[in-house]
């Protein structure tokens, strides 16, 4: 076998000749980082002309199409500003962010995120108060990202100008009224607040690109004489000198070079979960991954197109008439508590939103329920109980969770552009695609990380068959939304 190896790439020598290549290659590639990421520290002022930019651009399609009249059947992305808005946030903006975590980090947090250059900007004038208890509170992440989510649904955020605007527009008085008060030159809403900070430090952990922080080289740097000291800004209020994997990291370069220890550099895209995610158990993130990013996400992709969903409206609308209770059934709200367009015969009663909620709450509760006991038995299998191996083998679904809410949120993409026309015929063979990957890509983290915790195969093999089942079952809850469903 070997012979018949060598014999393909040259022999012996050709062999050593093809890792020669490789390792100038892999050199090349770390100049280039190495360029990147001083660029990045150079040009800040490049990067907030480019930021207000994106600020400008951001208000300018929140705010225009609410003052305009709801788009007709026959208008088109390239002429009605609510269509083109629509389009940009949630066919755009949302999914390829997502995507991009996974790609090159929270690069879109440091540079593009508009809430981020304006809640930094505002806190230059800070009171610079001490952060509260509250503004710490762990449990954010989760709490943030599922209200977020649930109450979109109820108001139809995908699907008009004014939830879009109530959702995003209260992110941003929001992130404007913490910078206010708290955090000199910090960005205290995008560190705890932000709905999606925990999902982004989640995806982002998946990314091949990182600032590397060298301890050693940190330690022994010295200022240079006649020098004056140097200083670096961490607006995320990230502890830079220990900081171990990309999570927290905004990427936005301002600490690259500094006390020649830091760099741009490339990694395994399994590093940060495999030998880092293990020696920092995070309970919050795995309620995130298992009942957020799994549950509620899926729920809510779901609902809208659920035979459950309606049987089970129709089964209480129909015991709520025979005991003469019509007031859920025939009552309404505002817009924004629940849908309420009238004149799209589009309208939400009170037993609508309750059947929602109740149906995105309890998919989430079986879904993550589901999943977290196959992984608490392969935790189980690898050994006596632990919580940090639990935590760890969570981690592993990162790729399948992250798969799942982009072809969700994918499916606003889709559905807009073959409205215009477009033959997207490649889109189920390339969610097909996407799904498997993700799904093989979670099973090989799982085993890599069952690896640190068992050393003999047998017992290795015997904990990923729960692991296995539950990436199938989160799987199929993906493939029922675009085959089964």
């Amino acid at each position: 076998m070997l012979g018949s190896v060598l014999a393909a790439a040259g022999g012996k020598g050709g062999v050593a000749q093809s890792l020669r290549r490789l390792r100038l290659r892999s050199r090349d590639i770390d100049a280039a980082l190495h360029v990147i990421g001083d660029w990045l520290m150079r040009n800040q002022r490049v990067i907030r002309a480019i930021q207000w930019l994106v600020v400008v651009v951001y208000f300018a399609l929140l705010i225009v199409p609410v003052l305009l009249p709801l788009p007709t059947r026959v208008e088109h992305i390239w002429t009605n500003v609510t269509l083109l808005s629509q389009f940009v946030f949630w066919g755009i903006w949302w999914p390829f962010v997502l995507l991009s975590m996974v790609l090159v980090g929270r690069l879109w947090c440091g540079l593009l995120c508009p809430e981020g250059s304006i809640s930094e900007a505002v806190s230059a004038k800070s009171r610079g108060h001490a952060l509260p208890r509250w503004v710490k509170w762990k449990g954010w992440p989760f709490a943030a990202f599922a209200g977020t989510t649930i109450y979109g649904q109820m108001i139809s955020v995908y699907q008009y100008p004014k939830p879009a605007f109530a959702i995003l527009g209260f992110s941003t008085v929001a992130a404007i009224v913490v910078a206010f008060f708290w955090g000199r030159n910090k960005r205290v809403w995008c560190r705890y607040l932000c709905p999606v900070t925990g999902v982004f430090a989640v995806l982002s952990k998946l990314a091949p690109v990182h600032f590397r922080v060298d301890k050693a080289a940190w330690d022994v740097w010295k200022k240079p004489l006649g020098g004056a000291m140097e200083r670096v800004n961490c607006a995320p209020l990230v502890p830079i000198r220990t900081m171990h994997g990309g999570s927290a990291c905004h990427m936005c370069g301002r600490c690259s070079g500094f006390h020649d220890a830091v760099t741009l550099s490339r990694r395994s895209p399994n590093d940060e979960i495999v030998h880092v995610a293990g020696s920092e158990p995070n309970p919050i993130e795995t309620l995130l991954i298992l009942f957020g990013l799994l549950g509620i996400a899926a729920g809510a992709f779901h609902w809208g197109s659920s035979e459950l969903y309606v049987n089970v409206k129709q089964a209480i609308a129909a015991w709520l008439v025979e005991h003469g209770i019509m007031w859920p059934v025939e009552a309404s709200a505002p817009w924004w508590i629940l849908t309420n367009y009238a004149n799209q015969n589009d309208v939400m009663t009170l037993l609508d939103g309750a059947v929602m909620i109740g149906y995105i709450l309890v998919v989430a509760i079986c879904i993550g329920g589901f999943i977290g006991g196959c992984v608490a038995l392969s935790t189980r299998l690898l050994g006596p109980w632990s919580w940090a191996r639990f935590h760890h083998l969570v981690q592993s679904f990162i790729p399948l969770a992250g798969c799942g809410v982009f072809l969700g949120l994918s499916m606003t993409t889709v559905t807009l552009l073959r409205h215009e026309g477009l033959d997207l015929g490649i889109a189920g063979p390339l969610r097909a695609a996407m799904l498997a990957g993700a799904s093989f890509w979670s099973l090989w983290l799982a085993f890599r990380i069952a690896a640190l915790h068992a050393a003999a195969v047998p017992r290795r093999v015997l904990a990923m068959v729960p692991i296995g089942l539950a990436v199938a079952a989160s799987a199929a809850v993906w493939a029922a939304l675009f085959w089964i469903v």
